[in-house]
């Protein structure tokens, strides 16, 4: 059975620092590329950051680059996305993403101004 589950959310003040997790299993992590999406009910969901499968290379949404970094434990079977200097803008709930996998039920993060 595939499950992703996020954690690590919740409400910061602009300007600090949050750690997203994403445990995974049911499949084989170390063969899979990962993302993350953000998305809130009534809003598109945005694309945020891509890591490869041996962690080697990420790319970002224009949105969150310079802010957001990407990575990933193979051994745990665990990714991560570190935010930091986050603004109200990235109040969203925030998903892992494995492609053609599945993805997790999100975890609320909240900026205050």
């Amino acid at each position: 059975q595939v499950q992703l589950v996020e954690s690590g959310g919740g409400l910061v003040q602009a300007g600090n620092s949050m750690r997203l997790s994403c445990g995974t299993s049911g499949f084989n992590f170390g063969d899979s590329a990962m993302n993350w999406y953000r998305q809130v009910p009534g809003k598109a969901r945005e694309w945020v950051e891509a890591i490869t499968s041996t962690g080697d290379n990420t790319i970002y949404a224009d949105s969150v680059k310079g802010r957001f970094t990407m990575s990933r434990d193979n051994a745990k079977n665990t990714v991560y996305l570190q935010m930091n200097s986050l603004k109200p803008e990235d109040t969203d709930v925030y998903y892992c993403d494995a492609p053609r996998i599945g993805r997790g039920q999100g975890t609320q993060v909240t900026v205050s101004s």
